[in-house]
């Protein structure tokens, strides 16, 4: 669960933010807490089409790519949250990252069913963007939702693309990436609601950079 950093200490606020890492990076799935909504599932009554050992590979990778993504926009909000001005904004962005926290669950109960493994690379994903998102924060709260709006749209066309790769048949994969992809559309759209204001293209295009280099290092390690 994102953490409400409003009444903490400095020190406080250093170990809430070391401890959430370590959870999100390490924890079991059973440890991890969100808002307990369940895993998506197809409706019943769909048929089931086993994967063969390349389809349940290749699904297999691309859900560590979504944890590893997850883990770091965990770490995003952290970031801003912690540098946060308006206490709606934090409370927002404590919200989001509590939903959130629920794509780290599922995405990996999948890996765990795919035989799949976490990216080795994810304590890196975190701390950077952890500091990516405290940079944000320092310039206000309406650039720090920007990049939100931003961030929500890029996961967005990124989820897409992953559920036109994914395996004709890996219905059970489908229903997850796309209830993640309904709520990366309302956060990004809650944070235009705030105040958000678009960033510079340069800074969207570097935003674009930084996470195909996450995708490509997370789909293999």
């Amino acid at each position: 669960m994102a953490t409400d950093f409003r009444h903490f200490s400095p020190l406080d606020r250093i170990l809430s933010v070391i401890d959430h890492g370590l959870r999100v990076s390490l924890a079991a799935p059973s440890a991890i807490s969100g808002t307990g909504r369940p895993v998506p599932a197809p409706p019943d009554g769909t048929p089931t089409l086993p994967l063969d050992a390349a389809e349940t590979g290749r699904a297999a990778r691309l859900m560590r790519v979504n944890h590893a993504g997850e883990i770091a926009a965990q770490a995003l909000y952290q970031g801003q949250q912690l540098g946060a001005r308006n206490p709606q904004v934090a409370a927002a962005l404590a919200a989001a990252g509590t939903e959130e926290m629920d794509h780290v669950a599922w995405c990996e109960r999948r890996l765990t069913e795919l035989n799949g493994r976490k990216s080795l690379l994810n304590p890196l994903w975190y701390a950077g963007s952890f500091a990516i998102g405290a940079l944000a924060a320092t310039f206000g709260d309406a650039t720090s939702l920007g990049f939100i709006t931003e961030t929500e749209r890029q996961v967005e066309s990124h989820l897409h693309g992953h559920l036109q790769a994914l395996p004709a048949g890996d219905f059970r994969t489908r229903k997850i990436i796309e209830a993640m992809k309904a709520d990366e559309i309302a956060h990004g759209a809650k944070a235009t609601e705030l105040g958000g204001k678009p960033l510079p293209g340069i800074v969207a295009v570097a935003m674009k950079i930084t996470s195909r280099l996450m995708t490509k290092g997370s789909f293999w390690l």
